[in-house]
């Protein structure tokens, strides 16, 4: 069976096509006896008026694009529930693509998603120029999660990078370790707040940062502890590492086990998002939430507020991070931590 199109409704109902047009955009110039036979004959043949459609016949819309980073992330489908639930609740359809984070494809996706004339945009943790996300948001409202933007027709949702991971390394410093690395989450832009956090507290409990450059993807995590294996032997390897984020630390914890190092006997690991792998029982990481429900949402609801409310003045979340302990840190066993090799 073929999909019902309008010229069907019409001809179900004894009307023109342009008069179903008409009912479908909620036109007022319908009488209700005709508006209710049009409806009607919808019904009775299954037909959902096409949303792209609807979109490019009104001024209005309902239709909100989401552009995001990695689909692999399970902490962007989290972000996304939350968008998802915000938007049925205000009469909003998501439209979704991704652009595998990389610029010349992000460019691309964010040009089909402005094809459909959107209501507004999100972009969750873009790796576009700024040019490009400039030249976005003077066509529809835009808001972006996981990174910041100075521009005033931009809101943004963001956690507190900087206090998440010093959180972190608060927590083993407790436990005390000293031996602390950080794995760097690279051109990410949550990558340079976090570093940030990891440098600071380093430099306040008077211990020496050690930072591996890597990314957010269980790959580089596997290459980052393979580097510090190739570096440092069994006997003083470090106690302890702050992945940039959840996916990074699982390919750490990966490349430890795989050398023979117990996590967390030998190497405690910290990840950061809470990403629903972290909490498997096989895995049960600690890491740094992100309360990726609460992002989502926000995100919607400062469209709306755009869209309906008029607000013109940006608005700058910055949700709060907390500590989740797990199975994956523990007090330091081992022998004493020296070397002079460099890890900036």
């Amino acid at each position: 069976m073929t999909r019902p199109t309008m010229e069907d409704v019409a001809a179900r109902a004894g009307v023109s096509r342009a008069l179903v047009s008409l009912v479908m955009r909620g036109s007022p110039k319908v009488s209700e006896h005709r508006r209710r036979a049009v409806l009607a004959a919808a019904k009775e043949l299954g037909y959902q008026p096409h949303a792209m459609a609807r979109s490019l016949a009104s001024r209005t819309s309902n239709i909100v694009g989401v552009m995001v980073s990695d689909l692999r992330n399970t902490f962007f489908a989290d972000v996304v529930a939350g968008m998802d639930a915000a938007a049925q609740e205000a009469g909003l359809e998501l439209i979704l693509n991704t652009g595998h984070r990389n610029a010349a494809r992000e460019r691309a996706a964010l040009e089909s998603l402005l094809a459909f004339r959107p209501g507004g945009i999100i972009l969750l943790s873009p790796v576009l120029p700024a040019s490009a996300i400039r030249q976005a948001a003077q066509q529809c409202p835009l808001v972006m999660v996981s990174r910041s933007s100075t521009m005033s027709n931009i809101d943004t949702v963001n956690d507190d990078g900087v206090r998440g991971v010093a959180m972190a390394v608060d927590h083993l410093v407790a436990q005390g370790h000293q031996r602390i690395v950080h794995f760097d989450g690279g051109a990410a832009f949550s990558a340079g707040p976090r570093r940030r956090g990891y440098l600071t507290a380093m430099e306040r409990h008077g211990l020496e940062p050690m930072v591996v450059p890597s990314e957010h993807t269980d790959g580089a995590g596997l290459a980052a502890a393979n580097k510090l294996l190739r570096l440092f032997s069994r006997d003083n390897f470090p106690t302890a590492l702050v992945c940039g984020n959840d996916f990074n630390a699982i390919g750490a914890m990966s490349a430890l086990e795989d050398a023979g190092l117990r996590v967390p006997h030998d190497v405690s690991v910290v990840g950061y998002d809470n990403s629903s792998l972290a909490s498997l029982r096989h895995i049960s990481l600690t890491t740094i939430d992100q309360p990726r429900l609460i992002m989502g949402r926000l995100a919607v609801e400062a469209l709306v507020e755009r869209l309906r409310d008029g607000r013109t003045e940006p608005v700058r979340h910055r949700v709060a991070p907390i500590l989740i302990i797990r199975s994956t840190d523990a007090p330091p066993a081992g022998k004493p931590f020296h070397t002079d090799r460099s890890f900036r």
